[in-house]
């Protein structure tokens, strides 16, 4: 198969998933400048495997600090959190493996320098496992929504590229294939950065999974044809009652999964869940760079000087969500109450 992220000799290597499906590239990130970058340009995506990098990036930017007292060494961390935050304001998992990280530090009060080096490398470490078993328990208790001959859509990545590896959406469908479950997938291609056409229908090729990529304006052509059986979708951040974010155009299939009753499910691991947020809109929603929507790769598809919005996530209301799959269990219904037994 293939690694999203790892730590190599002490460097950060990732896919570029810019360039998939047409080539399989990495990325040697030297030091945190170079994972900020990452970040921010979509080499890497996806809220779990955006936190891996974030937490990659603490440590290595710790590693580079040459500082020989605590509180220097405190100063100079505490910068390169900040410019890994800055990168993409969305996605929960960055923040929460920022936080994640520092809480050690200030956890460690009599560690020096080198001994924080050594601490923190290994809670990157430490959480890049954690992410790959968090994601097959959220396949492991998502698997049953997936019935036997049923055809799933799903829009964006949320497989093991959106991950340290095996997926949370993606994932879901994986674990019931792999169980032995028949089962088909609708790929939405997921306009404007084509994360469904070129990363989705990648992985469910590699995987051998049956997929159909569709235009994510025809999903509600297959729903009313009684072809989509239940939706699947992952996360960036999820409020305290429900309310999720995902890529821009997850709302609109909320809404006709709603209209034809078909279930209509998120996937993702529990440090998505922002219980801090009271509901979506306090959600923040990163505006991407125009060019996304004009071009496709250096291409122009619409008239120079027009103006464009070009919004990465919209906003699902609870109210149209079956059911939120986290690697402690499904949490349907009343969402907060659900999220305060699982914590």
């Amino acid at each position: 198969m293939f690694n999203t992220i790892e730590w190599k000799d002490d460097r950060v290597v990732m896919i570029d998933q810019r360039l998939l499906p047409n080539e399989e590239k990495y990325k040697v990130c030297e030091d945190f400048l170079d994972v900020a970058e990452a970040i921010r340009e979509m080499v890497i995506r996806g809220a779990p495997a955006i936190g891996v990098a974030a937490a990659f990036g603490v440590a290595i930017g710790a590693k580079d600090i040459n500082e020989g007292e605590r509180d220097g060494f405190v100063c100079e961390l505490d910068k390169v959190c900040k410019t890994l935050s800055e990168t993409r304001p969305t996605a929960k998992n960055l923040f929460w493996a920022i936080e994640r990280m520092k809480n050690l530090v200030k956890n460690n009060p009599s560690a020096q320098p080198e001994e924080l080096k050594t601490i923190l490398k290994k809670e990157a470490l430490t959480i890049y496992r954690e992410d790959i078993e968090i994601n097959r328990a959220i396949g492991r208790h998502g698997m049953p929504v997936i019935k036997e001959g049923a055809n799933v859509l799903t829009h964006c990545n949320a497989g093991a590229l959106a991950t340290a590896g095996y997926g949370t959406a993606v994932g879901v469908i994986r674990a019931a294939f792999e169980a032995g479950r028949r089962l088909h997938v609708f790929v939405d291609e997921t306009r404007p950065f084509l994360q469904g056409a070129r990363l989705t229908a990648w992985e469910c090729v590699k995987l051998g999974i049956p997929a159909t990529l569709i235009t994510d304006n025809m999903a509600g052509y297959f729903m009313k044809k009684g072809m989509v059986d239940v939706v699947v979708v992952g996360a960036d951040r999820i409020a305290s009652n429900g309310d999720a974010a995902n890529k821009i155009g997850t709302y609109s299939l909320a809404v006709l999964a709603k209209e034809h009753n078909i279930p209509f499910y998120v996937a993702a691991p529990f440090s998505t869940i922002d219980m801090d947020i009271k509901d979506g809109d306090g959600i923040p929603i990163e505006e991407r760079d125009r060019k996304e929507v004009t071009h496709i790769k250096e291409i122009p598809l619409a008239p120079a000087g027009i103006m464009v919005k070009n919004p990465a996530f919209d906003v699902t209301p609870h109210r149209l969500i079956a059911g939120i799959i986290t690697e402690k269990g499904i949490v349907r219904d009343d969402f907060l109450e659900g999220f305060k037994r699982l914590i």
